[in-house]
């Protein structure tokens, strides 16, 4: 009787860690996806408007 219920006690924790970091795990890949946003949003800023158009005004004569 004491056995089964050590057994499902220690089943209860178990479950309880692996929660704990699979929480952990997704809070850390969260986070880094942030930065990487940031990141990535802060060069595209910084590489926008140089102040030369993108396409030529008039097309090429051949």
């Amino acid at each position: 009787m004491y056995a089964a219920y050590e057994i499902s006690q220690y089943r209860s924790a178990d479950l309880i860690r692996q929660a704990e970091h699979e929480r952990l795990v997704r809070e850390t890949l969260r986070g880094r996806r942030a930065a990487r946003r940031e990141a990535a949003e802060r060069t595209a800023e910084s590489h926008s408007h140089t102040g030369r158009p993108r396409r030529h005004r008039f097309l090429r004569t051949v």
